[in-house]
């Protein structure tokens, strides 16, 4: 004698299973995301190291336009809008070396996503003379990605104030 099927179990069961199986592709894609939100961060600031701790510090005119876009723009709360080109970029490192060595440090910054442009990195830097801290200050920077490099498009440094 055969057992009868319960018929309305069976529904139910392949629908839990289903549920079940949705949560565990969820769980794995929120995995993935969180591992390209890291990377993408890792990138972010590897990028500031190479903007300030080379190509500023250092006063490497060269690195310095690798790293930024054709077309960007530097707005500051002292001087306004600055589109340098090539000549502008040599002419602002020179200044940086002259009267002592001006240095950037990072003091803290959060990163975000922009959609599939890139990223917002949104921090505070302080800036030293001959290792002494002179000022300090805030700043926007807008990352665009092209393919695997990251471009500096815009830059936002406000709210400067001596020490």
């Amino acid at each position: 004698m055969s057992t009868p099927k319960n018929t309305r179990t069976t529904p139910i069961i392949n629908v839990l299973g289903l549920f079940i199986l949705f949560l565990n592709r969820e769980a794995s894609s929120q995995k993935i995301g969180e591992a390209t939100t890291d990377n993408m961060k890792a990138a972010i600031l590897q990028m500031d190291s190479f903007l300030y701790d080379i190509a500023f510090n250092q006063c490497d005119a060269a690195i310095f336009k690798k790293i930024i876009a054709d077309d960007v723009e530097f707005y500051d709360d002292r001087f306004g809008l600055n589109k340098p080109n090539g000549k502008e970029i040599k002419s602002m490192t020179e200044k940086i070396s002259v009267n002592g060595k001006l240095t950037r440090k990072l003091v803290s910054c959060t990163i975000d996503k922009l959609g599939d442009f890139g990223a917002i990195q949104i921090g505070e830097h302080t800036f030293y003379v001959n290792e002494n801290a002179v000022g300090k200050g805030k700043f926007i920077h807008i990352w665009e990605r092209i393919n695997n490099d990251w471009k500096l498009k815009r830059s936002i440094s406000y709210e400067h104030k001596a020490i």
